[in-house]
C-alpha cells in the first residue's frame, strides 16, 4: 500500500477522533471531507466530487462506501479493510446505500455525527441524507470535529510541510528568474509548475494566482495571459505542495521603476506581516494575528485597501482550495497551538491608483512563537 504516514501516526489519529466523538456523545460519525478521509486512512482520492462517505463508529470500527472507480485507489491508499461500492445508475440513491451500510453497522437509529460542511457533499445529497436517515437516528453537525484535530500537525506532518515549504522557495525562485520586460505569465507560471513537480511535489490544491498590470490587484486566478510591460507590476500567490501538504508564497514584483506608492505600501505589509508573526504562539487567537495586521495598516493610513481576513491555517488539502482553518479574521477566538501551520498575507489593493502591494509566508507556529518557513527575503523585488 502507498501510505504517507506509519500506522503508529494512523492509530494515534483515530485514537484521538474516538476520543473527541465520545465527549460529543456520537454513536458514529460519517465523513465527507476527503481531507479527514486522508487524515484518518491514508485514502487519496478526487473522487469526493461524488458521493462517498467513510464511516468511523464508537468502537473503532471503519468502513467506507465509494464508486467502483475507487475501489482500488482506496485498497492501494489506506489503511481501510472495509470497502463497500454503490452502484452507478439511472436510478442510484447512496444515501440509502449508506443507510444500510449503517444498519449493518448498527449504528442506524443512534446519535451520528455528520460532516455537512463538505465539498464532498453538496446540497442535493446532502437533502437525500436527511430523507434517508429520517426516523433512523439523530443526524448531527459535526463538521469541524477532524478539522480541528488536522489543524496542529505531527512530526510526522511537519517533515511534509517543511518540503513543501522548500519548493515554495524553488518555485519562488524560477518565478523571479522569469520575470522581466516582455516575459509572458503562462511562461512564468511553467516554471513554478516546473520546479515543484520536478522537485518531486504534488498538484496544488487550487490553481495559482498570477496577474499584472490591473489584474495584479486580483487574489483570485483567472483565465488569459499577459506579457509584461517596460513598468509593471505582477503579483503571485501559489504553493509548493508535497503529500497534498501545502506552503504558500505570495508577493508583488515590480518590473522596472518603482512608483512611490509601491514603496510606502511593501513598507506597510512588511511591518503588518512581522507584527501578525508576533502574534503566532500559544496563547494567542486567530483574531489577535487579524488584530495586528488591521492595527498597523491603520497606523499607516492604509485601512481602506486592506482586506477583511489576513490569512489561514494550511495542511493535507483538496480541491477547489488549500486554505483550512482557522482564518485570520476579527474576533476569531480559535486558540493557536504549537504545531499549527499558518499562512498569513497582506494584501493592499489600492483601485484608484490601480497599484497592488502583497506579502506573505508560511510559519510554524512553536511554543515560544513562530518559525518562517519560507521566503526568508521580505525585501520589494525589482526587476
Amino acid at each position: 500500500m502507498a501510505l504517507h504516514f506509519t500506522r503508529a501516526e494512523f492509530d494515534r489519529r483515530r485514537e484521538a477522533l474516538l476520543a473527541a466523538m465520545q465527549r460529543e456523545r456520537l454513536d458514529a460519525l460519517f465523513l465527507f471531507q476527503q481531507e479527514s478521509m486522508f487524515w484518518l486512512t491514508g485514502y487519496d482520492s478526487f473522487g469526493f466530487c461524488f458521493f462517498q462517505c467513510l464511516v468511523l463508529t464508537a468502537d473503532g470500527r471503519m468502513a467506507l462506501l465509494t464508486r467502483s472507480a475507487d475501489l482500488r485507489q482506496a485498497q492501494h491508499t489506506s489503511t481501510l479493510q472495509d470497502i463497500r461500492i454503490w452502484k452507478d445508475g439511472r436510478d442510484a440513491n447512496p444515501a440509502h446505500d449508506l443507510l444500510a451500510m449503517a444498519q449493518d453497522m448498527g449504528v442506524a437509529g443512534r446519535r451520528i455525527g455528520v460532516e455537512f460542511e463538505a465539498y464532498g457533499l453538496v446540497a442535493a445529497n446532502g437533502r437525500k441524507l436527511e430523507a434517508a436517515f429520517s426516523g433512523q437516528g439523530e443526524l448531527v453537525d459535526a463538521s469541524t470535529i477532524v478539522t480541528r484535530l488536522r489543524a496542529v500537525k505531527s512530526a510526522e506532518e511537519i517533515a511534509y510541510v517543511r518540503r513543501a515549504a522548500a519548493l515554495s522557495d524553488a518555485a519562488d525562485a524560477a518565478a523571479l528568474a522569469a520575470i522581466r520586460e516582455g516575459a509572458d505569465e503562462g511562461e512564468i507560471l511553467a516554471a513554478q509548475h516546473n520546479a515543484i513537480f520536478a522537485g518531486g511535489g504534488d498538484y496544488p490544491a487550487n490553481e495559482f494566482i498570477i496577474g499584472s498590470g490591473r489584474d495584479a490587484l486580483l487574489c483570485r486566478y483567472k483565465s488569459g495571459r499577459r506579457k509584461l510591460s517596460a513598468q509593471d507590476q505582477i503579483t503571485l500567490e501559489f504553493a509548493g505542495a508535497e503529500r497534498h501538504y501545502h506552503a504558500a508564497i505570495m508577493r508583488t514584483v515590480v518590473v522596472g521603476e518603482p512608483r512611490p506608492l509601491h514603496l510606502r505600501y511593501h513598507a506597510a505589509a512588511r511591518d503588518a506581516l512581522l507584527a501578525c508573526e508576533a502574534q503566532l504562539r500559544p496563547g494567542r487567537t486567530a483574531g489577535d494575528v487579524f488584530a495586528a495586521h488591521a492595527r498597523i495598516f491603520a497606523a499607516h493610513e492604509l485601512s481602506e485597501h486592506r482586506l477583511n481576513a489576513c490569512g489561514y491555517s494550511l495542511g493535507a488539502k483538496f480541491t477547489p482550495s488549500w486554505m483550512d482553518w482557522p482564518m485570520f479574521y476579527e474576533g476569531n477566538d480559535w486558540p493557536l497551538e504549537a504545531g499549527m501551520v499558518m499562512f498569513a498575507h497582506m494584501i493592499l489593493m489600492d483601485s484608484e491608483s490601480e497599484t497592488a502591494m502583497c506579502l506573505g509566508r508560511t510559519y510554524l507556529v512553536g511554543q515560544d512563537g513562530a518559525e518562517a518557513l519560507n521566503l526568508p527575503d521580505l525585501d520589494l523585488v525589482l526587476r
